[in-house]
Formats: C-alpha cells, structure tokens, sequence
C-alpha cells in the first residue's frame, strides 16, 4: 500500500499536489485507523481488581474497554516526558505502551524508533497501538508532535489526556510562523477538552501557558517553581522547590515531598513533575511514584552522562537553541564539569530547509559557554555539509570576545569529529 501511495505521490505535479496535501494526510490518517480497527477506541481486556481501582475503571472478562491514550506535546522534553510515565505505570503494574522518538515501548519491551520520525505517519502508528491493544496495553502514551497534528495523524486517535511541557521557536518553515507552530499543538488540548473526564497537564511557568489552558479540559494538573499564577483559574497545583542537581541525578520537593532520581538537570525536574502530575490523575499513590523514580532510567541521548577516564560525556539530542543552552546549564549546576574543567562540544543543524535561523543562534550559544567547539555533520539532506557548518560557525563569531578564545574545528565526517573531540 505504502509503495503505492509513494508512487502516486510521484506521478502527480508539485502545485497541485500542494493544494491536496490536507485531504491527502486526512485520507493517510483515516485509512490507517481503519484498516486497524481503531486502535485507540475499544479493546478487549480485563483489568485485575488492583489496576480497576487505580484507573477507575471495572474490569470485567471479556467486556471492551477502552486504551488509555495520553498525547505528550511541546518543544522540548516530549520524549523523556513520556518515557516517565510509561516507567512509573508499568512500574505500578499497569501495562502501558509507548512512541517516541527515541524508543518504542510494550510494558517491559522496548526497541529503538529507527524511522526519525517523532509521530509515526502512514499507517506505523495505527498499527503500533493496535500491536499494544493486542498486547492488553491498559495505557497508550504517544509524543505528538505538531508536524503530526499539521499531518492529521492525530486525528484518529482517542486522547484522552494531553500534557504540556514547554514552548519555544522550532519548525518556522514548516508552519509559517511561531503562532502557527503554537496553535498546532493546542490543537492536541481542543481534543481532549471534549472529553467527559478529559485531563490536561501544564507548564505553568511557560510564557504561552494561556493558549494551552484555553481549551477546557475537565480536570486540569498544573506545576510551577514560582508562586506566580499567569494562566488564570487552574485545578491541581503541584509547586516544585528545593531543586538539587549533582552527577548522580537531581532532587526536589513537590507540594513538600522530596522526589529523588537519576537524571540530571532543571529541565529533567519540569519533566520529571509533568510525568508525576498526570500519574497522580490516574490514582496512583506517591509513595509509588516516589519509588519508581528513584530507580528511572533516562531515554537514551536524553542527558545521557558517560563516565570516562579523566573526562565525562555528556549525549544529548539538543538540536535547537533553548535546548543547547538547557544542556550547558545543566551540566555546570550538576557540577559533571569541574571549575577548572573545560568544555568541549560537538554539534551539526539539521539540512533540508529546516528552521535555518537557528544554526546561528545555536553557535553563538556554543561560544558563550564552551572552550572547544567541534562542528560537524548532521542530516544535511538536500543541503551542502559544509555550508550548514559555515552558518553555524557564523554565529561563533558574533559572540564576540568570547570567540577569540576558542578553539573551534569543522570535520564533515562524524566518526573523524568525535575522535577529535576526546582527543
């Protein structure tokens, strides 16, 4: 089916093609739904007395039940967002399955997402949920993105909550405009807002927390580090303080209770408590979650700290600004680099016409906080390797003074870059 549909796509002129694109991802969404019966909608399954009461749902032998599906969106955290509350359910003995970008996952099996793409299209994610349907998946936690939402890939599937983690510039081209960008993944929030006992999990401290609580989800799960109350009348109020960050992972209070885990940085603490607010919707007690996130692992390339002689590694999938500097912060608060230490990056921008503003600005960034800055490959696409690296080296120099003292390398080739780098 597939190669078929590719081979219309090829057969048809570019403009007109254009003009049919909406009806063309409508009828790829729709298609794909259907041949899989729906996925997100019924199921047969029983759930045990034990998760009936944590999911507020009866259980009874053969009866349809419904998957649980929650849509994970925002700019950055979307993945290890979800990847935390797959954790924390399978880990309360609630069978959950997962698609992100970086991993797919059924309760306790997970394998890599190869395809690099963050919201499955085609027909891959419709037959995925229907793979965890069949595997008496009790909830479905699905990143989704707000190309996936422009592509109607969303469409078909029945949220039943939606969680925010944050907003900046990203995907400009795509959608025309950061407005665009934004209005796309509320649109993920009107979804779910026409749901009964619909949830919506929030940012608080995120400037365009307003347009995300527009949308009147029934029960609504709010989280902030300030006593600053911007988005209007809320529900739950979750408020962190008493942040801690070390190479062994961070600590903070949420409403009072410490939660201690593994991963590091501010940035894994605003995801860590999206995760944990949307748990304690679906009734699971916080002296569990306080367990399960004691032990949590990080998605892999989340922050991932590796641990070498005489030097730490530090893998992150950061591609935009606000994402960089997130890395950079977190790695001088977590103290993984000493204050005699120096740090060297290695970074590339993606090619393809994607979001070109950001390469500068992504240098610059580098230069304010790095003392080798390795430039290299990534995903040129259509574009020239080299002249991605050039616009990002660009940005070095507009940072300045600070420029004059790096030491700064452009190797086209990954491999060759990464040696150079630990070299």
């Amino acid at each position: 089916m597939e190669q078929i549909l590719r081979i219309i796509k090829k057969l048809i002129p570019t403009k007109i093609f254009g003009l049919a694109q909406p009806l063309y991802h409508f009828c790829l969404a729709y298609f794909g739904a259907l041949i899989y019966s729906f996925p997100s909608r019924l199921h047969r399954a029983c759930l045990t007395g034990r998760q009936a009461c944590l999911t507020g749902r009866q259980g009874f032998g053969g009866q349809a039940k419904k998957m649980y599906v929650v849509g994970v969106t925002g700019t950055k955290g979307k993945s290890t967002t979800s990847y935390l509350i797959a954790q924390i359910l399978n880990s309360a003995g609630i069978k959950t399955g997962m698609a992100t970008t970086v991993l797919f996952k059924i309760g306790e099996k997970e394998w890599i997402n190869s395809s690099k793409q963050t919201m499955l299209g085609r027909f891959q994610l419709q037959r995925l949920l229907a793979k965890m349907a069949k595997e008496d998946c009790k909830y479905a936690v699905v990143e989704t993105s707000s190309e996936g939402i422009l592509q109607y890939r969303h469409t078909f599937i029945d949220y039943d909550a939606a969680v925010f983690t944050n907003l900046s510039p990203e995907h400009i081209e795509r959608h025309g405009s950061f407005e665009n960008y934004r209005d796309a993944k509320v649109r993920l929030f009107k979804k779910v807002a026409g749901k009964e006992n619909g949830v919506g999990v929030y940012n608080l401290d995120d400037a365009n927390i307003g347009y995300f609580l527009k949308p009147k989800i029934p029960n609504q799960y709010v989280f902030t580090s300030s006593f600053k109350m911007s988005g209007g009348s809320v529900g739950n109020l979750y408020q962190i303080a008493k942040i801690k960050s070390s190479p062994n992972g961070a600590s903070f209070a949420l409403n009072g209770e410490e939660i201690k885990m593994p991963l590091i940085g501010k940035f894994n603490v605003y995801n860590a408590t999206a995760a944990i607010c949307f748990v304690l919707s679906q009734g699971v007690e916080l002296s569990e979650i306080k367990k399960a996130m004691a032990q949590i692992k990080p998605p892999p390339g989340r922050l991932e700290l590796v641990k070498a002689n005489g030097f730490n590694v530090v893998v992150d999938y950061a591609h935009e600004p606000a994402s960089l500097e997130a890395v950079y912060k977190a790695v001088i608060e977590s103290k993984i680099k000493s204050s005699k230490g120096k740090m060297i990056c290695l970074f590339g921008s993606q090619g393809g016409g994607r979001d070109k503003w950001k390469r500068r600005a992504m240098g610059r960034i580098a230069a304010e906080y790095c003392d080798k800055i390795v430039l290299t490959n990534e995903d040129p696409y259509d574009e020239s390797p080299i002249e991605i690296i050039n616009q990002v080296s660009e940005g070095i120099v507009i940072a300045g003074e600070k420029s004059n003292k790096l030491v700064v390398y452009k190797i086209i080739d990954r491999k060759e870059a990464i040696k150079k780098a630990i070299s």
